[in-house]
Parts: structure tokens; sequence; C-alpha cells
């Protein structure tokens, strides 16, 4: 029988997570940065579909109750929070990298130039960014900081995540209007059921990633898949 100790410690773990907080923001600025900007992205995994960069300052006053990983969201709640969200931040703004974009320069390249996007509309320039993540896929000049988790940690990212996730979804939604039967108006480009089985019976849309591997396992579409270049200029054999 487990002890009362391990029953808490249980209740804690199945619970809802602590709320994104402004620490790291206020960290920031404490070091001299006036502005701070989170970002993240949505699409990175899709095969269809392009990607999306937000970047958002924080405004003033206590932000929107029930900020979280914009993916622990249902879409209703995700709209609800998106429209809160606009109003209260200082600046938003959203960077795209388009499929052929993604399929000429690869992922990283394309991360690296939505985040630019995104950052260089925001008025004020921020000083400081606050990156969702591992890698710091923005670079110099910018002063990057980045935070594993930052969409359940950092009200800043948090904000930036669902704000990317309803303006990509509600893209998506449109583009299933144009090409139905693929998902997207709930998948959003990701990998579904309904997508995969749609895609090996009538084969890719001009919004699907051509260099990516999916088409290698779909026997009536692989010959159309784009082998993209290495950074030297040959083609991989592998």
């Amino acid at each position: 029988m487990p002890t009362i100790r391990q029953q808490n410690s249980s209740a804690r773990k199945s619970g809802p997570p602590p709320a994104p907080t402004l620490e790291i923001e206020s960290e920031l600025r404490a070091a001299g940065a006036r502005v701070v900007a989170g970002v993240d992205e949505v699409g990175r995994g899709a095969w269809a579909g392009p990607l999306l960069v937000c970047a958002a300052v924080p405004g003033q006053g206590e932000p929107p109750a029930g900020l979280t990983d914009s993916k622990r969201l249902t879409p209703k709640r995700r709209r609800e929070l998106a429209a809160q969200i606009e109003p209260w931040v200082a600046d938003h703004a959203f960077g795209w990298s388009e499929v052929a974009e993604i399929d000429e320069f690869g992922m990283t390249e394309a991360l690296h130039r939505a985040a630019r996007r995104a950052l260089d509309a925001l008025e004020p320039r921020p000083d400081a960014v606050l990156l969702d993540g591992r890698h710091d896929f923005i670079g110099r000049p910018w002063r990057v900081r980045t935070q594993v988790k930052g969409d359940l940690t950092c009200v800043s990212v948090a904000a930036a995540a669902i704000l990317a996730k309803v303006r990509r979804d509600s893209l998506m939604a449109e583009i299933a209007e144009e090409h139905p039967g693929y998902g997207f108006e709930k998948a959003a480009g990701y990998p579904s059921p309904t997508h995969r089985a749609t895609l090996a019976e009538a084969g890719p849309t001009p919004y699907h990633r051509m260099s990516w591997a999916y088409l290698d396992n779909l026997p009536r579409w692989r010959h159309l898949r784009r082998v993209r270049p290495a950074p030297d200029g040959q083609i991989p054999l592998l």
C-alpha cells in the first residue's frame, strides 16, 4: 500500500504543471535588456504546410490566465487565449518560411530565416530573445537565451507558441478547403492516419515538403522526392 508521501508525490506528478511566469524575462531585463521577446515555432515536424515562428513581447499587467504549452490546449481554448493574448502583448509578429524554402535550404535554415523575419518586424527591436528549446537557430547579432520547455515556464514563449499555433492552424484549415481529404483542418499537415491514407492514394499537394523522407515510403510517389544538395554542393548518397 503506498505511503502518504508516495500518494502526495503521485498527485503532484498527475496534476497540472505550474503556470508560466515572467521570472526569466525579469532576469534578462535586470541584466540590461529593455525589451525581451519570447519566440517559438510551429510546423517543424509537419509533412505539409509552411513553418511559422512567432515573437511576442510581454505587455503590462497580469498575463491571461491559463497560458501553457499550446499542445496541451484544445483548439477552442487556444483560440480563446489567443484573443486575450493579442491585446495584452506589447507587440508580436510572425515570420513564415514556405515549403519551397524548406525544401531548398533545409529546416535549420528555414527556422533561422523565419525567426529573424518575426524579430525584424517587432517595434521596438528586442534587446534579448527567449527561445524555446535547446538549440539557438537565430544567432548573432541577436542576444538569445534558450530555454527547454520554455512554453511551460515562460510567459512570453507560451504566448508566442499559442499565437503561432492558432495562426498556422487557421491557414491549414484554408488549405484544407483547397485540398480536401488530407485532414489539414484537424492535423494541420502533420502525419495523421487520414493524411497518410490520402497521401498514399492521391499523392502530394503543392503544400507538401518534397525533400522529406516520408516520400520514400510511398511507392507511387517516391520518384517525386527532391534531393537537396549537401552544403558542399554534392548530392548525399544516403
